[in-house]
Parts: structure tokens; C-alpha cells; sequence
């Protein structure tokens, strides 16, 4: 099969940093064939490859000496329904915000706290995406990706995921597959999932007393682009610090000392902080230096205002991660994939 390889390609447009760097060789695939055909030309030709989905969770240090292939798969379909539950399967290259709204048009629950999240549908699982009490993991039903050793297709059923908090089978062997195609376990009705405060007082603000799940897709949108900036106008790649999960004891040291420590107990015992929080108390909401910045009302994103190269996102990121553990004990962590 004949593929459209591009060569010396500026990788701005596909990473919502913005950042400005070449890779040395460019696919994009739209079915399953063209995806085998580009993985056989990088080994024909020696080299490695990066798979880039919307560019929303990478950060990018240097020029790509590799093939950058990327998912321009599209598809939505319904393969079943039983009393009410129903799987819908997306092809990877879906963008994730207009993928959600099609779903709740057809009048399913289950993705509405998942709104407005940049990115595809075939990076989704990676990361195990999730917003407002809501993650994949909760409404997955199972994948298809491509085998990078053998280009052989399989499936994944939750538990072969490995799923973890902003992790999975998928990010902890980098390169190895390639998703193809995604299934949800959606429902015609469903419990709506309301226990973040700002979920119930954006409803509240809109006067909604029996909200739908379209009216929580609708709040949530309200709530991110009052809080976090558009990639469109801001370069930026969403949240950039996973919140930290510290035993116990830490939490505690740390709310002796700061009575407002914003903290969640977890089932195991550990206790979930609000990285946001202590970025923020640690005096970084709003720094910027040159190009490279935290943004002012989200101290949780990183931004880049128009010529930031990678590597001093990065740097930034590191001086940040070295202040809240000289501060407070805590190892931040980054979210995005970095190359």
C-alpha cells in the first residue's frame, strides 16, 4: 500500500503546546491497513516511531528523529444494546469533545463529566483520561490496538488495560501498540455523577433543579473554559502535575501547617492533594519567564506564550517539582509524555 510520507515536517499543529519542532518523517493513517503499511516502513527503513494522536498530552524537547505517525481514523457506530446499556465503539482518530457530544445527542450517559477534555479518542485510554469524578476506566468496555512487534491486531478487555490513576498498560510500554478503535459502555439512563461542588452550583447558577446528562456536559463545558485555557489561543496541554497521592501522615503534617490544604482520603489510606493547590501556595500561579509560563487562574497548567520551546517548559516544570518537594515533602508528577 502506497503511503503519503512526508519528510522534514514541522510538528507545530499537532501538539497543542504549539512547540515548534521537525520530525524527520510524517505519516498520517486512516484505517487499519495504512497503519500496518507505516509501522512496516519504519522497520524497513530503521526507524522508530511516534504515535501522535491530538498532541494534547506531549511535550516536545527536540526534533523528532523518528516517524510520527499519526491517527486520522474516523468512526462512530453502536454495536449493541441490552436493556438500556449500550457499546458504542470510536475509531482512535475521533477528536474527544465532539465524540462525547455525539453521544449524548444519541441520548446516552456516561461521558458527560469527560467534556471538553482536548485530545482523541484513541489516546483517551492511554491516559486514562478523567474530570470531575469520572474516569475511562469506569465506562470502558474494551479496545483493538496493533501489536508494534508483530502487527497483529487484539483486543483488551478492562482488566488487560491495567488502568491506574492517569496510567495504563498503554503508557507504561510506550510504542508498543498502536489503539485503533475504542468501546464504551454508555446507558440510557444512568446515575449522574454530581459530587465535585462546582458541578451542583453551576447547575444551581443555571436554575437546572433535575439536570440531564447533556445539562452536566453543558456545566462542565462552562466551568473548563472559565478555568483553563484554550490550546487554540494559549498553548498549553491541559493539567500538567498529576495530583500527588501521600500517606496519610503527610497530609496531615501538611494541614498543621496550612489548615486549607485542599485533600481527599482514598480508600487504601492514602490521601489524594490538590497539585493545583500547592503550586499555588508555593507562590508559582501566574509566573512566567519569557515565553514559558503557569497560567493565572489555573496553577496546575503550564503554558506556552507563543515562542516557549520545550525544553524550557520542561525546565520550568523541574524547578516547580523541586520547590513543592523542598516545600512540602511531595513529588510532583508530569502528566504529558515527553520526548
Amino acid at each position: 500500500m502506497s503511503l503519503a510520507v512526508e519528510h522534514d515536517v514541522s510538528l507545530k499543529p499537532f501538539n497543542t503546546f504549539g512547540i515548534d519542532v521537525r520530525a524527520r518523517a510524517f505519516v498520517e493513517v486512516h484505517d487499519d491497513a495504512q497503519a500496518c503499511a507505516a509501522l512496516r516502513h519504519a522497520d524497513a527503513i530503521g526507524q522508530a516511531v511516534l504515535l501522535v494522536g491530538g498532541g494534547s498530552n506531549l511535550l516536545l524537547t527536540r526534533d523528532v528523529e523518528a516517524l510520527v505517525v499519526r491517527m486520522g481514523s474516523r468512526g462512530i457506530r453502536q454495536l449493541s444494546e441490552v436493556q438500556g446499556q449500550v457499546v458504542i465503539e470510536a475509531e482512535a482518530g475521533e477528536p474527544w469533545h465532539p465524540f462525547v457530544l455525539a453521544t449524548l445527542a444519541m441520548g446516552l450517559a456516561g461521558l458527560e463529566n469527560l467534556s471538553l477534555i482536548p485530545g482523541t479518542v484513541g489516546a483517551a485510554p492511554m491516559q486514562n483520561i478523567g474530570a470531575y469524578g469520572v474516569e475511562i476506566k469506569d465506562v470502558f468496555h474494551s479496545l483493538i490496538a496493533l501489536d508494534r512487534h508483530t502487527l497483529q491486531t487484539r483486543e483488551f478487555s478492562l482488566a488487560d488495560c491495567q488502568f491506574g490513576y492517569r496510567d495504563s498498560r498503554f503508557k507504561r510500554e510506550p510504542g508498543r501498540w498502536l489503539i485503533l478503535r475504542v468501546r464504551f459502555r454508555l446507558a440510557r439512563h444512568a446515575p449522574l455523577h454530581l459530587d465535585y461542588g462546582p458541578v451542583r452550583q453551576r447547575l444551581q447558577q443555571m436554575d437546572i433543579q433535575a439536570p440531564t446528562p447533556a445539562d452536566v456536559s453543558a456545566a462542565i463545558c462552562s466551568i473548563r473554559r472559565e478555568k483553563l485555557p484554550d490550546p487554540a489561543e494559549l498553548g498549553n496541554a491541559g493539567s500538567f502535575f498529576k495530583n500527588p497521592l501521600v500517606p496519610a501522615a503527610l497530609a496531615e503534617s501538611i494541614k498543621a501547617d496550612h489548615p486549607d490544604l485542599v485533600a481527599y482520603p482514598q480508600p487504601d489510606g492514602q490521601t489524594k492533594l490538590a497539585a493545583g493547590w500547592l503550586i499555588e501556595r508555593a507562590g508559582w500561579k501566574g509566573f512566567r519567564e519569557g515565553d514559558a509560563g503557569v497560567h493565572r487562574l489555573q496553577s496546575l497548567v503550564l503554558v506556552n506564550y507563543g515562542q516557549a520551546t520545550g525544553a524550557q517548559l520542561y525546565e520550568l516544570a523541574q524547578r516547580i517539582r523541586a520547590d513543592i518537594l523542598s516545600k512540602f515533602g511531595v513529588e510532583l508528577e508530569m502528566e504529558p509524555n515527553l520526548y
